[in-house]
């Protein structure tokens, strides 16, 4: 599963603020804080699990989740690449409007 398809979704971006907020969570902590079935949730849990972006550890009767960091730095790394490139091409054609004016307004500088 892809990251980004995995958290695209509302609830599952919530489960992810959760777990981030709170280190670790067991499942039926989870379920609580939503309206939605805990089936529907474990749903969401299965497929944040699939997507490597959250670990289980089976704890007597529970079931605990984790935040996968490591995933999430892959995710920040290409939020980043992609930021500097637009932000490259947004000074490029800063660049260019500016002597564009210049241009135009040759007495102003």
């Amino acid at each position: 599963m892809d990251s980004f398809i995995a958290i695209s979704e509302p609830n599952r971006r919530k489960i992810m603020e959760m777990l981030a907020a709170n280190g670790e969570m067991a499942a039926t902590a989870i379920y609580k804080k939503f309206t939605s079935s805990p089936p529907a949730i474990s749903q969401h849990l299965k497929v944040l699990k699939d997507a490597n972006l959250v670990r289980v550890e089976k704890r007597a009767q529970q079931r605990i989740y984790f935040i996968n960091p490591e995933p999430l730095r892959k995710l920040e790394e290409w939020i980043k690449r992609f930021t500097q490139r637009t932000e490259d091409q947004f000074q490029r054609l800063d660049a260019v409007l500016e002597a564009e004016k210049a241009k135009l307004n040759p007495k102003e500088k």
